[in-house]
């Protein structure tokens, strides 16, 4: 390192506000033992006829998300798997989060053109000018009144499966069949806990204790997903599910951004003999694939302002992904009928 170069590292503010991790932000999110614990969504209201809840109307709503986030990506993969794409819209905001949130700066004049904000949380404070929290992705905007009328990112894949039903498209897949329900919720639920944001607990831990109990919990369940997904293609047999999203969100962001970035290295993914073809199957799946963005996936989670502490904003050329287009040999498993 010459000697201007040790004089510019010697001048970085290492704790600027740019440069502390999410955690930092957020302080409500880390317990007295270190550990994570999200926020809770505050809009919640789900969709359906019934009174009080979100009319089902084509065109009244767009879906703000983030190439980025798993939550978002999952919604997005169901919008495009039951066709829903010219039904709800859809705004992107750039994967690198900045200080002031999710920005939409990839779009003419940096601004959602639907919306006319250029950060996700103009249209939070419109909604509520009290709302404390961090604006999220997944965000379902009334294009009407520009206000946030749901940020479930929990139950918000389940809400296109169903109550947008009579927009979906000529044979599109039940993701999300009746007697299954209490099942695929079931499953999504330790999913969630231990995978989704399991990685998250990890990345975020505040204490050693904390860092290394989601650790052991995120890999033990890695390891029972690796042996049921060893005689069967997909988590319930051979019908694609909910819980296939869920799962494959995480799966795809693993070994580019998590295995590094949150410190979850015990293996990575392509050393999982089935988890890795499973993800490569989902992958290769019209859907996945074309909404999986590589590229932004690490850049959204080594140069954002509040992820983890990389106050160069250095972005990791590897891993290669060219292997997610190989064969994956999965549809031995599909029973025959």
């Amino acid at each position: 390192m010459s000697e201007n170069e040790q004089q510019a590292f010697c001048n970085i503010d290492f704790n600027k506000k740019e440069n502390k991790i999410a955690t930092a932000e957020a302080t409500h999110e880390i317990k007295e033992d270190g550990s994570f614990d999200r926020q809770k969504n505050r809009f919640s209201i789900p969709f359906g006829n019934n009174e009080g809840e979100l009319p089902v109307e084509s065109g009244r709503y767009r879906l703000l998300w983030a190439p980025i986030c798993p939550w978002a990506h999952r919604a997005v993969i169901v919008r495009k798997l039951l066709g829903l794409e010219d039904v709800i819209s859809l705004g992107t905001a750039n994967p690198v989060r900045t200080e002031e949130g999710w920005e939409f700066s990839l779009d003419e004049g940096g601004i959602d053109p639907v919306l006319g904000i250029r950060y996700l949380k103009e249209v939070y404070e419109a909604t509520d000018p009290d709302y404390s929290g961090r604006a999220t992705v997944p965000s379902i905007v009334d294009i009407k009144t520009k206000k946030v009328v749901n940020n479930d990112y929990f139950r918000l894949t389940n809400y296109l499966e169903t109550s947008w039903a009579p927009f979906h498209k000529e044979d599109a897949p039940d993701l999300y069949p009746e007697h299954l329900y209490a099942e695929i919720d079931a499953l999504n639920d330790i999913i969630f806990h231990e995978v989704n944001n399991g990685v998250y607990k990890c990345g975020f831990a505040h204490s050693q204790e904390a860092y290394e109990q989601a650790y052991n919990t995120l890999f033990a369940r890695l390891d029972e997903l690796e042996e049921r997904l060893s005689n069967q293609r997909y988590l319930f047999g051979d019908v694609m599910t909910d819980s296939d999203i869920r799962l494959y969100v995480t799966l795809a962001r693993f070994d580019v951004a998590y295995h590094t970035a949150f410190k979850a290295n015990r293996n990575r993914i392509v050393d999982f003999p089935n988890l890795w073809a499973y993800a490569r199957d989902l992958y290769q799946t019209p859907g996945f694939g074309d909404t999986t963005d590589f590229e932004s996936i690490k850049k959204g989670y080594f140069a954002s302002a509040n992820v983890i502490e990389n106050p160069l904003k250095i972005v990791p050329k590897g891993p290669d992904v060219s292997g997610w287009n190989t064969p994956h040999n999965r549809e031995r498993l599909s029973v025959k009928k």
